[in-house]
Order: structure tokens, then C-alpha cells, then sequence
């Protein structure tokens, strides 16, 4: 069980403080990266009139998540936030499967990752496109409603939207490596422990990537609604 409590860290001082990074995330995340630049790499060099593998299931991801995007976010912003919500569903799609293969981990494991993915999609751009599409004061204006008292409450239930995003994010992968880990040390890793790897892992983790995608896109839509 020590497994779990095992972080590699890199310690950095600076102006009397220290500042802490997860080796291991970093390095998982980077894996995910070049695994997608590498897919992106692939796709364009095979390009065809008749597409292959890889460019059917770029295509297909595409004009998924294109028409997902069109559908709550209405087509000019689709266009803009589209590539965006695609590329977030990938990312997360790829961090998630990573687990299954040996001596790998997902990055989405760590909270520091779905926290700033929520604070990036919850936060940041969906108050961004608040107050460009509503302005300023009005956009302020609906956090008196129904009546100026409930200004508090409003704010809180927004930093809550980026809490329960991150944490039902990381609460299922976290969940699942800990069924695995405990399993694993009852049953010796014979037989059940590799299937609930790939549970977790491809079902599992695909319904999170999901969830968390069209999540953020829908937190959008009520901004610049």
C-alpha cells in the first residue's frame, strides 16, 4: 500500500520558500503530449481522399465534438472553443488510458491536474466569455439575483463548480487505482486485478474524459446565456 504514498518530488527554493513539483506527473503528462502531437503528426501525413485509420478517427473526433460544441455553445463560439473542447477530450482520454500500461501512471491521478483543468474550463473561460458576450455590468448584475443578499452564495456556488469538476475527475481515477492496488495485495495479482485495470482504464476512464468535456462545455454555454 506504500505505493500510493509515493511521490516523487523535485524541491526548488525560491525567496525563502519552497516550491514542489510531482516528477512523476510532469513526466506522464509530457508522455501524453507526445503521444498526441505524435497522433496529430500521423494524421497529417496520411491525409487522403480515402483516410485511413488514423485519419478516421481524427475526423470522427473532430466532427463530434465540433457538433457538441455547435449544439450548446451556438456556431460562432463552436468555432472559436471547438478545437479547445476536442483537444481537452483527447488529452484527458489519453492521461486516462495511460494507467494500463506497466510502470505508468495517470496524470489525472493528481489533483493539481483536474483542478487546473477545471479552474481553465470552469473558471477562466467561461467567465471570460461571460463578460465579452454580456459585458461587464451585466454580467456582474446576475450574481444579485434574485436579490442583492445572495451575492455570497453565488460566488460560492461558482468556486463550487470547479470543485465538484475536479474532484469527480480525480476522485474516479484515484478510486480506481486504489480498488486495483487492494485487490492486487488480496489476490496476488493472478487474475481479476489485470481485467479491473483495463475496466478502469479504457470504460472507465473514457466515461470520466467524457463527462468532464462536455461538463466544462456546458459551464460555458450558462456563462454566455
Amino acid at each position: 500500500m506504500q505505493e500510493l504514498g509515493k511521490i516523487h518530488q523535485l524541491i526548488i527554493p525560491f525567496f525563502g520558500h519552497d516550491l514542489t513539483f510531482n516528477l512523476e506527473v510532469i513526466l506522464m503528462t509530457w508522455i501524453v503530449i507526445f503521444i498526441l502531437i505524435a497522433f496529430g503528426i500521423l494524421i497529417n501525413l496520411k491525409k487522403n481522399i480515402l483516410p485511413g485509420p488514423f485519419q478516421v478517427v481524427g475526423e470522427l473526433l473532430i466532427k463530434t465534438f465540433s457538433d457538441l460544441a455547435e449544439e450548446s455553445l451556438g456556431e460562432e463560439l463552436a468555432k472559436r472553443y471547438s478545437p479547445m473542447i476536442c483537444a481537452l477530450f483527447m488529452f484527458l482520454l489519453i492521461s486516462n488510458w495511460l494507467g494500463i500500461l506497466p510502470h505508468l501512471e495517470e496524470p489525472t491521478k493528481d489533483l493539481n491536474t483536474t483542478l487546473g483543468l477545471g479552474l481553465m474550463g470552469t473558471f477562466f473561460i467561461a467567465h471570460f466569455e461571460g463578460i465579452r458576450v454580456k459585458g461587464l455590468k451585466n454580467y456582474l448584475k446576475e450574481y444579485t439575483e434574485p436579490f442583492i443578499p445572495m451575492i455570497p452564495l453565488n460566488i460560492i456556488g461558482e468556486l463550487a463548480n470547479v470543485v465538484s469538476i475536479s474532484f469527480r475527475l480525480f476522485g474516479n481515477i484515484m478510486g480506481g487505482s486504489i480498488i486495483i492496488l487492494v485487490v492486487s495485495f488480496l489476490v496476488y495479482s493472478i487474475a481479476l486485478p489485470p481485467f479491473l485495470n483495463i475496466f478502469f482504464g479504457l470504460f472507465v476512464g473514457t466515461i470520466q474524459a467524457f463527462v468532464f468535456t462536455m461538463l466544462t462545455t456546458v459551464y460555458i454555454s450558462l456563462k454566455v446565456r
